[in-house]
């Protein structure tokens, strides 16, 4: 009797979880135009205005806006999701000559890794098929954030190139923000 009582407490637990982890999901756009709201003004706050001797080098990484036009609106969270992913990667190496607010950077780094933890709870049934469907978009995202990379180690991650950068993130999840106010 005990260890059927045992598996319907584990049960119920497991279907109180799915339950919940469900309401997170279908609260997803709201909460990610928050965190994309956050992560401008950290953005913001990291940096102070974009430096004039920077303004020579200006780059054009051109986003591939058609990757946030996929036919199914779940396919959304999963291309944010990896759009979020190579954010991060950036913004996590060879920070040294940004003279940026480390507590800004910080919290920035934080909500884009705790908004991919939720994306990747809600999509992973869903990211196979869509990339096995969209790989071209795939690609071309690739491509984006890898010139982002070249272009930064080109210029040795220096000032002008974080600068730079930073302002293209920027584009970036105002582009996602535009799209996420539309689901």
């Amino acid at each position: 009797i005990m260890n059927a009582f045992g598996l319907i407490q584990i049960g119920l637990i497991l279907l109180c979880i799915t339950a919940i982890s469900s309401l997170q999901c279908n609260h997803l756009p709201l909460q990610q135009r928050k965190v994309i709201e956050n992560s401008l003004q950290l953005l913001d706050k990291m940096g102070k205005k974009f430096p004039q001797q920077c303004l020579r080098e200006k780059m054009s990484f051109r986003f591939p806006e058609q990757v946030l036009k996929p036919r199914q609106k779940e396919n959304v969270k999963v291309v944010i999701e990896e759009i979020f992913q190579h954010i991060f990667y950036i913004f996590s190496k060879n920070l040294t000559l940004a003279t940026w607010d480390g507590t800004a950077l910080e919290q920035f780094q934080n909500g884009l890794y705790q908004q991919i933890e939720r994306l990747e709870a809600c999509v992973i049934k869903k990211r196979t098929h869509y990339f096995r469907s969209k790989e071209v978009n795939r690609l071309k995202l690739k491509k984006y954030f890898q010139k982002i990379d070249c272009f930064l180690k080109d210029k040795q991650h220096n000032l002008c190139s974080w600068e730079i950068s930073r302002a293209e993130m920027r584009r970036c999840l105002q582009l996602i923000d535009k799209v996420i106010r539309k689901l």
